[in-house]
């Protein structure tokens, strides 16, 4: 059966002001893509799926070999240099079709991809979910705008091992999924971006608090409305000079999304996700602590009401935090996460310690906190030798980062 799959590009190319980073265009399969005519794969087939794959062809651009894990909504792909995949998947029969794109994390690099798996080659056991067959991904991968051209070939090596598969390791993702300044197709900080982010690895997240002048929490990282985060309107200077009413009516993120509150920031990821961990970076420290630890509470009992197993902790990133939190009643059994010291840590019974990662592996540190029954988490690390070093060597419970898919890759291909 021979069937005809065009493309289309869109391209684009939004500049933000004289310094501005762009957006690079995600390449997307035109209206004539099979996908239209395929059927979703079960849940049980999906998991046949995962696993770690050798690169037979294409290795010169994405490495060796690379992992393929579902998460809520797409296949990922994820290589060890910064490059992934955001496929969607769907079979015709015992025939499944992969077709997305490619991105360099690191740079613009970017393409469409397509790709299949016969049904001798995979597609039969995974469809039944019966018999032995070895999985053979092939296609090919384009540059920029081109159609795919380049041979991609994949050829599952292994499953994950228990090590990998079974430990609850946190991939966070650094401001509510990523940033600005990486060129992502939604804003930092906003509730695209917390639905985008699965799509990237993560399984967590970590969010910037700010309050507004009339007391309500939102989500925003620098200190002053500017126009490397928003578009251009009426409002200038710091955002907590402003009313929730006036936020909301006035500002537009780079991408046009509202910024979000912050319940309505927990709300949708506890009712639209499978995200399991949320830290809260309060850049406010001066009174803030009792209105944010009063939505976190609210929230994890929502959580609990919908059996959603999530972590919700506020961040102390500094002194002014730690003593803001210690003026809150009962706010030693308040889930925190601590960046100060394991005194600190144990000053306000922190659920959880959180290091710089420029201070080293410090598993001895690590440890103690786990011999007290509190994580331990590093931030914010973004090399993939660093990244790779601290998954091998340390004995963090996960770590923060820019770059989910690297830190994916190095955890699901641990033996």
């Amino acid at each position: 059966m021979k069937i005809k799959i065009t493309y289309f590009a869109l391209l684009f190319l939004v500049f933000y002001g004289c310094n501005k980073d762009t957006t690079v265009p995600i390449p997307m399969a035109g209206p004539n893509s099979i996908l239209g005519d395929t059927y979703p794969l079960t849940s049980s087939a999906k998991l046949l799926m995962d696993g770690v794959y050798k690169v037979n062809d294409g290795s010169g651009l994405f490495g060796s070999q690379v992992i393929l894990k579902w998460n809520r909504t797409h296949l990922s792909i994820a290589c060890n240099n910064g490059k992934y995949f955001v496929m969607d998947v769907g079979r015709l029969d015992s025939v499944i079709f992969l077709q997305g794109y490619w991105r360099d994390g690191y740079s613009d690099g970017t393409g469409l991809a397509s790709m299949h798996i016969a049904r001798g080659e995979g597609g039969t056991m995974i469809v039944s979910g019966t018999g032995q067959q070895t999985i053979v991904i092939r296609g090919a991968y384009g540059q920029g705008s081109t159609l795919p051209d380049q041979v991609l070939n994949l050829t599952r090596l292994r499953s994950f091992s228990t090590k990998a598969a079974a430990s609850k390791f946190y991939i966070l993702a650094h401001r509510s999924g990523g940033r600005t300044s990486d060129r992502l197709p939604v804003s930092e900080n906003s509730l695209a971006m917390i639905g985008f982010t699965e799509r990237l690895g993560s399984t967590g997240i970590e969010v910037d608090v700010r309050i507004t002048k009339d007391g309500i929490p939102f989500l925003y990282h620098d200190g002053d409305l500017n126009i490397r985060l928003t578009e251009k309107g009426p409002l200038a200077g710091p955002a907590e000079n402003y009313t929730w009413a006036q936020l909301s009516a006035f500002v537009r993120l780079i991408h046009g999304e509202k910024i979000p509150t912050l319940e309505e920031a927990l709300t949708y990821t506890i009712d639209s996700t499978l995200l399991n961990f949320v830290y809260l970076d309060m850049k406010e420290t001066s009174g803030a602590m009792a209105t944010v630890t009063s939505i976190q509470e609210r929230m994890l009992q929502h959580a609990a009401a919908k059996g959603r197993d999530i972590i919700i902790v506020v961040g102390i990133p500094t002194t002014g935090a730690l003593n803001d939190l210690k003026s809150v009643p009962g706010y030693q059994s308040i889930p925190s996460l601590c960046e100060l010291t394991v005194d600190d840590v144990r000053a306000v019974n922190s659920m959880v310690w959180a290091p710089r990662w420029t201070l080293g592996l410090q598993n001895d540190l690590v440890q103690q906190m786990h011999d007290e029954g509190r994580l331990a988490l590093c931030w914010t690390i973004d090399q993939p030798n660093w990244i790779e070093e601290y998954i091998t060597q340390g004995h963090f419970n996960g770590l923060l980062t820019n770059f989910p898919y690297v830190v994916a890759y190095y955890h699901y291909t641990q033996q």
